[in-house]
C-alpha cells in the first residue's frame, strides 16, 4: 500500500514540472534571416524583438553568435553582436534566446551564456560586462538575476551627511568627499589616473568596493587585480571587465552592469564604493552604436544620445532612503590633448557632484599624485567639513594658486621678497605645502591624520 503510494506522489510530481516545462515553452519556434551587415549593426528579416532582447545568430561552421536587439526599422530588427564577431555570412539563421531550433529532425534549445546572479557571491569575481566570469571559477552561484534598478525620487533620497575617508591626505583635507558623491578625476593620458584608483580602492573606508574598467588596455586588467588591488582588497571588491578590444555593445553593459552591483550592495545597507574608469569610454562606446543607427553627429561627433546616457548612468548612484547605505562614486574623464572642453568633460561636470583635475605639469615634475587643488572642488564639502577646515582648505588652495601662477617669475629671479606678502608666505611654506599633497602609493592618510595635517599647515602659513 504504501509503495503505491510513494509510486503516485512520485508520478504526480512528475507530471508537475513536465507540465511547467511545457508552460514556460515557447508556443511556435521563431527565426530570422540575416540580410544586411553595416558596419557594426546586424540586420534581420523575418524575426521582430524588443529592445534589449537577446537572439543567437547560428553560423555556417554550427557555431552561434550571441547578439541584442538596438533598434528596428519597417520589420528589419537591427542587432548587434555582444562579442567582436566576424565570421558570420549573409543568410544566418536567427533565433530568439531560449528558442528550440530545427537541426534536421531534432529541435536544439538555444541557450545564450549564463550571467553570474548578482549577490555577495560576486565579491572577489572578475567579470565582463555581461556579467559572465573571467576568472575561471565556478559559475554557479547564488543571488538575483541582473537587472537595472529603476530611477530614485529625488525626493526620497538621503541627504549627504558624513565623509568618506578615501585615505589620501590631499583630498580627505582640501576635496572631503561626502558619502553618496558622484566625483569626476578628469586627466589626460600619463599623469597617474591608474594609481590614483588604486589608492582610493584600497584605503577607503567601505564595506564593498566595485570596480568598472571600460575600454582599458588587456594588459592593465591583470595588474590592476593583482598588483594595485591585492588579494586582501579583491576580496571585498568585485571587477567588471570590458577591454578596448570589445564590442561596443558590451562596453557600454559594462558600465551598466557595474553600476547595478553597486546599486545592489546599497539597497542591501552597504556603504559602497563605485570606480570607473572610464565615463568618456563609455560615451565613445555609445557614440559607436549610435552612429550605426543612423544618429546625426552634433558636437565633436558625439550624437545627441550619448549626452542623454551620461546623466542616465550617473544619477543611478548616489543615496537612496536608507540613511546608512550609499553608493561613492568616482569616475575618470579622459581629456583629449589636455582639452577640459571637450564635450563629454563638460557635460560630466554638469552631472557630477564635483571634481578632481590631474595636472600634467605637476605629473612631469615628479609630484604625485597631480592633484590640481585649485582647479578642483567638492560641491557637498560644506556639507561635512566645520567651518574651520573650510577656512583652512580656502587658505592653503590660495597659497597653492599664488606659488603656481608666480612660478615663471620666479624660477627667472625677476621677483623681488618684499612685494607681495601672500606670495612671500607661498614661497616660504612651498616645502610643506608640497609635502602635504604628495603621497607615495602605499602610504594611507585617514581622515583624522589629514585633517590634523591641514591644521599644521595652515598654522605655520599663519591662519586664515
Amino acid at each position: 500500500m504504501m509503495q503505491a503510494f510513494n509510486a503516485i506522489e512520485k508520478a504526480r510530481v512528475t507530471l508537475g514540472s513536465c507540465q511547467r516545462r511545457l508552460q514556460s515553452a515557447p508556443t511556435s519556434v521563431r527565426c530570422g534571416r540575416l540580410v544586411r551587415i553595416n558596419g557594426l549593426i546586424l540586420e534581420v528579416e523575418g524575426l521582430p524583438l524588443a529592445i534589449d532582447q537577446r537572439a543567437l545568430i547560428r553560423t555556417g561552421d554550427g557555431r552561434t553568435i550571441e547578439a541584442c536587439c538596438v533598434s528596428f526599422d519597417h520589420g528589419i530588427t537591427h542587432l548587434m553582436a555582444l562579442d567582436a564577431e566576424t565570421s558570420v555570412g549573409p543568410g544566418a539563421l536567427v533565433y530568439p534566446a531560449g528558442t528550440p531550433a530545427d537541426t534536421g529532425g531534432s529541435f536544439e534549445l538555444m541557450e545564450r551564456q549564463r550571467a553570474l546572479p548578482i549577490g555577495s557571491s560576486l565579491l572577489g569575481r572578475v567579470v565582463d560586462g555581461f556579467g559572465r566570469p573571467l576568472d575561471g571559477l565556478p559559475a554557479e552561484l547564488t543571488g538575483v538575476p541582473a537587472q537595472g534598478t529603476g530611477r530614485l525620487n529625488p525626493l526620497r533620497r538621503s541627504p549627504i551627511h558624513e565623509p568618506l575617508d578615501v585615505g589620501v591626505r590631499a583630498i580627505n583635507g582640501l576635496l572631503t568627499i561626502g558619502r553618496g558623491q558622484r566625483v569626476g578625476i578628469f586627466a589626460g593620458t600619463g599623469v597617474g589616473k591608474s594609481v590614483l584608483l588604486g589608492m582610493l580602492a584600497r584605503q577607503c573606508d567601505a564595506d564593498v568596493v566595485v570596480v568598472g574598467l571600460i575600454g582599458e588596455r588587456g594588459r592593465e586588467v591583470r595588474e590592476f587585480c593583482e598588483d594595485i588591488l591585492g588579494p586582501e582588497t579583491l576580496k571585498r571588491t568585485v571587477v567588471v571587465v570590458a577591454t578596448a578590444d570589445s564590442a561596443p555593445l558590451a562596453r557600454v553593459r559594462g558600465a551598466w552592469f557595474a553600476t547595478d552591483v553597486a546599486t545592489w550592495f546599497r539597497d542591501q545597507g552597504k556603504h559602497v564604493v563605485l570606480i570607473m574608469d572610464s565615463l568618456t569610454r563609455f560615451a565613445m562606446a555609445q557614440r559607436e552604436i549610435a552612429l550605426g543607427l543612423g544618429e546625426p553627429p552634433v558636437s565633436r561627433g558625439y550624437p545627441p544620445s550619448v549626452f542623454q546616457r551620461l546623466p542616465e548612468l550617473v544619477e543611478r548612484v548616489g543615496n537612496n532612503e536608507d540613511k546608512d547605505a550609499s553608493v561613492t562614486a568616482f569616475y575618470t574623464v579622459l581629456l583629449e590633448g589636455d582639452d577640459s572642453s571637450d564635450p563629454v568633460a563638460d557635460t560630466a561636470r554638469g552631472v557630477l557632484d564635483g571634481h578632481i583635475f590631474l595636472a600634467r605639469e605637476l605629473a612631469e615634475a615628479g609630484h604625485y599624485p597631480a592633484i590640481d587643488i585649485e582647479r578642483s572642488i567638492s560641491r557637498v564639502m560644506p556639507r561635512v567639513a566645520d567651518a574651520t577646515q573650510m577656512a583652512q582648505a580656502r587658505r592653503v588652495k590660495r597659497l597653492f594658486g599664488r606659488r603656481m601662477r608666480s612660478q615663471d617669475l620666479v624660477a627667472m629671479g625677476a621677483y623681488s621678497p618684499g612685494s607681495d606678502v601672500e606670495l612671500d608666505t607661498a614661497l616660504r611654506v612651498w616645502p610643506q605645502l608640497s609635502f602635504f599633497l604628495q603621497q607615495a602609493p602605499g602610504e594611507a592618510f585617514d581622515l583624522t591624520a589629514s585633517l590634523q595635517a591641514l591644521t599644521l599647515l595652515s598654522d605655520s602659513a599663519g591662519g586664515t
